[in-house]
């Protein structure tokens, strides 16, 4: 079924050489009310036209080497939204007798970014993805209680099915007998996904990094053994 989109996506792919593909994307989109306007690398935002406050960001963590934009790409973007909806009303009247497509998000994962310490300040993530069109509302409770403070949400991303992600984000500091939660709205749900995350769960959960890392260890010892062991028969054999 051909997909009525609420939203105009450009992008480019840029091919660096022969053996390595990078895709460098520039997404801009609009609806009635909202706009996007981004530029990615390798799925990595580098910049983002923030139109509520008027500029444009720069969501790299602070450890990376700074990338920046020439001055007057904020003032582009606007430039381009009004450019989008002019486009987006053209294309709602040629395709106006088709049913808009809606797909569901599949159910978020909710995790935490570090390893869970006690009284350390630490964040939840819940991605969601999989869902047509965008976006998604995501909201946070903890211990059934609503939670706005410390919460954020990315601007959607673009998968190569067609449909979207969105990783939303509540700082956090973990303590005992805390219970977390993360709720998915989107309009092709009756009802919203949620994901619950124990503090007192997660503290008493093994981790399983150093068994996997263990036991490859010792695969790969008892594999050097035998092999050594093989030539040496070999050896003796031939002597």
């Amino acid at each position: 079924m051909m997909k009525m989109r609420l939203l105009l996506f450009l992008c480019g792919v840029l091919r660096v050489s022969a053996q390595v593909l990078h895709e460098d994307l520039h997404i801009l989109g609009c609806s009635d009310s909202d706009g996007e306007d981004m530029y990615t690398l390798d799925g990595e935002e580098l910049w983002v036209a923030d139109f509520k406050q008027e500029k444009g960001v720069y969501p790299q963590p602070p450890f990376i080497d700074p990338i920046t934009y020439v001055e007057g790409t904020y003032d582009t973007a606007v430039a381009n939204q009004q450019v989008c909806r002019i486009n987006l009303g053209n294309s709602r009247k040629a395709m106006k007798e088709i049913p808009l497509e809606k797909d569901p998000p599949s159910t978020p994962m909710i995790y935490t970014r570090d390893e869970v310490e006690l009284g350390e300040k630490n964040i939840l993530v819940c991605h969601v993805s999989g869902f047509y069109p965008a976006p998604v509302n995501v909201s946070w409770t903890k211990n059934g209680q609503k939670v706005t403070e410390g919460t954020s949400i990315n601007v959607p991303f673009p998968n190569k099915d067609s449909t979207f992600t969105q990783i939303s984000r509540l700082d956090f500091i973990p303590q005992l007998g805390d219970i977390y939660s993360c709720s998915v709205d989107h309009l092709a749900l009756t009802e919203p996904l949620t994901r619950i995350w124990d503090v007192e769960v997660h503290m008493s959960q093994p981790s399983v990094g150093p068994a996997v890392f263990c036991g490859l260890g010792l695969t790969i010892g008892l594999l050097g053994v035998a092999v050594g062991t093989f030539f040496l028969i070999k050896g003796n054999e031939c002597s």
